[in-house]
């Protein structure tokens, strides 16, 4: 078995978890880590530049918060990687493994007492550019800062869902349902299912709803030429991608790759759902 250790050294300053979890793996299975920081000798760690750990990998720790985890995420799906988090942020959601519990997660996942949630991601491409960019919670398109609202025309399979005026416009996956599409109003959707959730940021208009749409179809953003502000960003999982304007089409389809992540816990998402957002 072969398991990565990816840490976010902003939150794991001291790399204490880091220790923890190849302490726990140590002489049990073959581990990789980022040559960024490294470990005490006696523990016998592979170390390589972060670019390279994902092609040796079977299985990824990832160590920090949700936003960690989501930033790996592209990278394990496309190597097919099973992925745990262990949290040492504030919400949690993918990063179920608290820092307490690594051990115990540890032996859990040496013996194979686990359970893998797969979850779709979506492609982004601009006019039709390709690889493209993958995002396991959400695209966003945005207004840029301090600028008006931008207007924007959102199609499945060449037919248009609506005209929006808004801030923005998120395209959630059911994992990304919980994220910044629910702060902007959004469903809440078990991430067990299979679809997109469009919702706009802050819409300037009444009949401004989401709309939920198949996962199986390919969707369209537009900025409109109605507007003064014709350009807007877009970031995949928070991270800026690209600047658009209105002479741009963004194409989304439902990735290749599914997102494996480990689950060891016995609490249901509903129950996650509850606890962490009550």
């Amino acid at each position: 078995m072969r398991i990565a250790i990816i840490t976010n050294t902003t939150k794991d300053i001291d790399c204490t978890a880091a220790l923890r979890t190849a302490e726990a793996i140590s002489g049990r299975a073959e581990i990789f880590m980022p040559d960024d920081r490294i470990l005490p000798e006696n523990l016998k760690i592979n170390y390589m530049p972060r670019s390279m750990i994902w092609e040796h990998a079977d299985i990824a720790f990832i160590i920090g918060g949700d936003g960690t985890l989501l930033g790996a995420a592209p990278h394990c799906a496309k190597h097919n990687i099973l992925t745990v988090g262990v949290n040492l942020g504030k919400v949690g959601f993918l990063t179920e493994v608290e820092p307490d519990d690594i051990q115990a997660a540890a032996e859990r996942i040496l013996s194979g007492s686990y359970t893998v949630e797969n979850r779709m991601l979506i492609k982004t491409s601009i006019n039709g550019a390709e690889p493209g960019f993958h995002a396991l919670n959400d695209i966003v398109v945005s207004k840029t800062d301090g600028e008006q609202l931008i207007g924007m025309e959102l199609y499945t399979d060449g037919e248009l869902v609506n005209h929006y005026a808004a801030d923005g416009l998120i395209i959630a996956t059911p994992t990304g349902s919980t994220g910044y599409s629910i702060s902007a109003g959004g469903p809440v959707v078990d991430p067990r299912m299979e679809l997109y959730v469009a919702t706009p940021i802050c819409a300037h208009m009444l009949s401004a709803r989401s709309a939920v749409l198949p996962a199986g179809r390919s969707l369209t953003i537009r900025l409109s030429p109605d507007y003064p502000q014709n350009n807007a960003i877009i970031t995949a999982d928070g991270e800026r991608k690209a600047v658009i304007s209105e002479r741009d089409e963004v194409s989304l389809t439902r990735s290749q790759y599914e997102f494996k992540l480990i689950r060891i816990g016995t609490s249901s998402f509903y129950n996650t759902l509850v606890n962490k957002l009550s």
